[in-house]
């Protein structure tokens, strides 16, 4: 379960989420919709722990996400703006969020490649832009994370 407990974020002046509180219970599939600029990107990277909250905190499973490794490697985020390294195949990616993400399923990995026809070894910059969202989802669904934040997917 994830937990939102007056959750506000701004930068500078500007306040991108104001005291925000829900809970997001385990098994379950929410989506945040809003017009552009109003705050849910903001609220997705400071749940997964990239932003502090200025106010308020974030749990997972009662723990608090910002600054806390333990906490993130039970969740996986796939953000809009996607990056890989230049040479960064879905097989070298997989060994790196292996070595973070300890339920890590190299078997996931195999199945979802086949399902969505991919090229592990492939470098993931030559897929179109579709593609490389796949293999993100592929290695995020392949992480076995109690929680997978999907930004724009």
């Amino acid at each position: 379960m994830i937990e939102f407990v007056n959750v506000t974020k701004r930068f500078g002046s500007f306040t991108a989420v104001e005291e925000i509180s829900f809970k997001v219970e385990a098994s379950s599939i929410y989506g945040l919709i809003g017009y552009n600029g109003a705050g849910k990107t903001t609220l997705l990277k400071t749940a997964a722990g990239i932003y502090r909250a200025d106010g308020g905190r974030v749990l997972l499973d009662g723990t608090e996400t910002y600054d806390n490794d333990s906490a993130r490697r039970d969740l996986f985020y796939i953000p809009d703006d996607l990056y890989f390294p230049m040479n960064a195949s879905i097989n070298s990616m997989a060994k790196f969020y292996a070595d973070y993400h300890p339920n890590f399923s190299y078997k996931t990995l195999e199945n979802l490649l086949e399902v969505f026809s991919l090229d592990g070894k492939k470098k993931i910059r030559g897929f179109s832009k579709g593609m490389q969202r796949q293999a993100e989802l592929i290695l995020g669904l392949s992480a076995k994370p109690d929680l997978l934040l999907l930004d724009e997917l």
